[in-house]
């Protein structure tokens, strides 16, 4: 049998890994304009809003009570993320067994992608005091998004060789990486344009039809992924008899008990999960961290992250160059090592000087891209073929905004200490005990163990 990826002309391969690659920067606009820049600043200003704290007070120490549990305002947003992955928990697997399961996988992809977009664009009316309409239309989206993503993931076996992945894998990043910067660029034109200097409330409106924006773009250049890609159906779904959806559970329930007789791509799974928590959880609360810990305006925090994007463009591909002398596995250490440092670097941040939060930014952006496309493409290799959405829908946990224990520790920290600083040094063991597991894991056997040929470096 034809490894995966290698039956495929070069014609035909060229066009669907471009269209697989434009689903990263369809999908981007969300990870970047919506989770990493304003939604942060944004959800956490109307949750003071219903604390009672008036538009543009400074260290609000109100309190939200949704369904009667007593939150600080400053503390909502990371654990509407935290419960957002927490029901990731149990979607992503059973979407993952579903797409091995359906005989046609994009109209999955269209789906989750579609929803999640919808909901994005619903942000427009989270106004006023409605911090609970805006934390559900998160969870929607958010979900959503994950459960696309777990599809798009699944593709990359089947459309390049073991050898290839890394490449490809860092491809599909470095665009997406692109594809979010040019959003958010455009976003920047509009919040210098637009806003009015003492006018909170004109700001809070710009940043929410930011947002709203990322959704549009998703939804539109989902498109070209729907047309580019094709069908690749699984061994799976060509024996498929009943019930897709019903199928997809009882194969997630076969998966669950036999994921004992590949203990090496757990112990993977495993690292990769606490390791890119940490990564996640720094995306997504590094805008709250600039606004509220750092009084950092919000075209700093834009032209930052414009910073970010532009440089983990470059980033991923030279990462990539780098996995292809060194491997993968060597270079993914590399950068949680930096990871490190930048860390430690964001504690020590004054306050209200953007140069450095901005040298920071940049940092970020070198090893940002690498370090999470050569994850995806080394967990490629330790999936037993025909069982990718499956495996992806578990990976998917930790993966693009989706972390959980990162956000939850740090909204305990802060809750706790009304300290982000504190909040932001706690992510330092993601880091360490993520690392370390991954330096033990015997990859050239786990791979071997699935059935699947090592590729020449790791």
């Amino acid at each position: 049998m034809a490894a995966p990826g290698t039956d495929l002309t070069p014609a035909t391969a060229r066009r669907e890994r471009t269209g697989w690659y434009f689903y990263d920067w369809a999908n981007s606009a969300f990870s970047t304009t919506v989770l990493t820049v304003f939604l942060g600043p944004f959800l956490t200003t109307v949750t003071e809003i219903a604390a009672g704290c008036p538009l543009g007070t400074d260290d609000c120490t109100g309190r939200v009570h949704p369904f009667g549990i007593t939150v600080a305002a400053g503390s909502f947003y990371p654990y509407v993320v935290s419960l957002s992955v927490l029901l990731t928990v149990f979607v992503l697997p059973i979407m993952g067994a579903i797409a091995d399961r359906a005989p046609r996988k994009k109209p999955l992809l269209a789906g989750a992608a579609f929803l999640g977009a919808g909901a994005t664009v619903a942000m427009v009316f989270v106004t006023g005091d409605r911090y609970l309409l805006g934390g559900l239309l998160f969870l929607i989206a958010n979900i959503a998004f994950g459960a696309a993503v777990v599809v798009y993931n699944s593709f990359l076996p089947q459309l390049a060789a073991p050898d290839d992945r890394d490449k490809v894998s860092s491809r599909g990043w470095a665009l997406g990486y692109l594809g979010g910067g040019l959003l958010l660029a455009a976003n920047l034109v509009a919040v210098m344009l637009l806003s009015v200097d003492g006018d909170d409330q004109r700001t809070l409106d710009i940043a929410r039809f930011c947002i709203v924006s990322a959704g549009v773009w998703w939804a539109v250049f989902t498109l070209v992924p729907l047309r580019w890609l094709k069908e690749h159906p699984a061994a799976g779904a060509a024996t498929t008899r009943g019930n897709v959806l019903t199928d997809g559970f009882k194969q997630l329930g076969h998966t669950l008990r036999s994921l004992k007789a590949y203990p090496l791509t757990l112990f993977f799974l495993l690292a990769y999960l606490i390791y890119n928590d940490g990564i996640q959880t720094v995306i997504a609360l590094a805008a709250q961290f600039g606004s509220e810990e750092l009084d950092l305006e919000q075209s700093t925090l834009i032209v930052t992250i414009l910073i970010v994007q532009f440089l983990a463009f470059g980033g991923a591909l030279a990462l990539g160059a780098l996995a292809a002398r060194i491997g993968a596995r060597k270079t993914v250490l590399l950068s949680l090592a930096l990871w490190l440092v930048v860390i430690v670097a964001a504690y020590w941040l004054p306050a209200g000087e953007p140069l450095p939060f901005m040298l920071l930014g940049a940092g970020i952006g070198i090893v940002l891209g690498g370090s999470q496309a050569l994850s995806r493409s080394l967990f490629s290799q330790l999936i037993p073929h025909g069982k990718e959405g499956e495996y992806y829908g578990f990976y998917e946990i930790s993966d693009k905004g989706t972390s959980w224990l990162g956000p939850l520790l740090f909204g305990l920290i802060f809750q706790l200490t009304n300290s982000y600083r504190l909040g932001i040094i706690s992510l330092i063991v993601f880091f360490v005990v993520g690392g370390v597991l991954l330096a033990f894991v015997p990859i050239r056997r786990a791979i071997t163990a699935v059935g699947n040929t090592p590729p020449r470096l790791l």
